[in-house]
């Protein structure tokens, strides 16, 4: 899953950076050349859709999302590991039901052959985003769902405790 991980990190870093650098140009192209690009807001608004919905998976293996593990941390280590591989086994689920539904939706769209507002492309075109985006999703549930079942791993949440510890370890280590 290494190249995997570092492409997903690529493409995300690449989709911020492309943001920037747009928004920037317009913010200069409107208020120092007084011209506005018609089309540089939608293209953002795209941008962002896709960091979203491809953060969404990078969200899920650096647990950066929100969670509420207090029922589990209560619970015995194979009661805890239990209960996860079924949240994972869920989560999957959920994420290749809203991965058929956004494949739908797409299908649907590029039927109707709408084109976006302002650029000359199918609205079908950006919202390959969603079915691609929760697919990303599922491959990642459907990995924490193997490692906890395999008992490689304890939790399918990260700890903010441990890492704000193991950071504060990591200053001070690098601090004279």
């Amino acid at each position: 899953m290494r190249w995997y991980d570092k492409l997903e990190e690529g493409l995300l870093a690449l989709l911020l950076a492309g943001m920037t650098v747009l928004t920037f140009v317009q913010v200069v192209a409107r208020y120092v050349f007084n011209y506005s690009f018609v089309w540089a807001m939608e293209l953002t608004g795209v941008l962002f859709a896709w960091l979203i919905f491809v953060g969404m998976s990078y969200g899920v293996r650096v647990g950066a999302h929100i969670g509420i593990d207090v029922i589990t941390r209560r619970l015995g280590q194979g009661t805890a590991r239990v209960v996860g591989i079924v949240a994972a086994a869920l989560c999957f689920v959920y994420a290749c039901i809203l991965a058929y539904g956004g494949w739908n939706l797409m299908t649907r769209i590029k039927e109707v052959g709408i084109l976006m507002q302002d650029l000359p492309i199918e609205q079908w075109i950006p919202r390959v985003v969603l079915p691609v985006g929760f697919a990303l999703l599922a491959l990642r549930f459907l990995h924490i769902f193997w490692r906890l079942a395999t008992g490689q791993s304890a939790h399918l949440l990260g700890d903010e405790a441990e890492d704000a510890l193991k950071m504060q370890d990591e200053l001070s280590e690098s601090q004279p």
